[in-house]
């Protein structure tokens, strides 16, 4: 970080509830929605922990220089918030992360709340796997989206978690 890089602000974490869905569980349409603002002491942390300290994530001065004007987070900070409904919510606990897709058309800025979707788009009983698609919008227009596949326990095969 250089010298005008802001201080981290705090601020209380709101995480949703776990919830585990297995695969007998899941249907073509369900969906699962997470908002979360993104603070400066996001984008700093999230440049302590993936070591990408890129100035136009850190630096106010530097970002200013730039077509976005002002400090934009990663765009796999934004992605990361995929992650976070895949491991909480839909499926939740117990699901394998197998692959995903990318495709950012925006920056997301600090302030912005980003809402995140994920619905099931299909589910291949071989394998137990569930393809589902990702959008992360700001203000309703998309940032990012994309699809993920994850494999899912089944109830016999837990985990038990919860």
């Amino acid at each position: 970080m250089d010298a005008d890089t802001p201080a981290p602000e705090t601020a209380p974490t709101s995480l949703p509830p776990l919830r585990t869905l297995y695969f007998e569980d899941l249907a073509v349409g369900m969906s699962e929605t997470l908002s979360k603002t993104v603070l400066s002491s996001d984008v700093v942390g999230f440049a302590e922990v993936s070591g990408d300290r890129n100035p136009i994530h850190l630096s106010e001065h530097f970002a200013a220089r730039t077509p976005f004007r002002t400090r934009i987070a990663h765009g796999l900070y934004t992605a990361s918030l995929i992650s976070a409904v895949l491991g909480t919510r839909l499926p939740g606990p117990g699901a394998i992360y197998l692959s995903q897709t990318l495709n950012f058309h925006a920056p997301v800025h600090i302030g912005d709340t980003v809402t995140v979707t994920v619905e099931v788009a299909e589910l291949v009983e071989r394998g137990r796997r569930a393809r589902l698609t990702c959008i992360c919008a700001v203000d309703g227009k998309t940032v990012l989206d994309g699809e993920a596949l994850v494999k899912v326990p089944t109830r016999a095969e837990g985990p038990k978690l919860l």
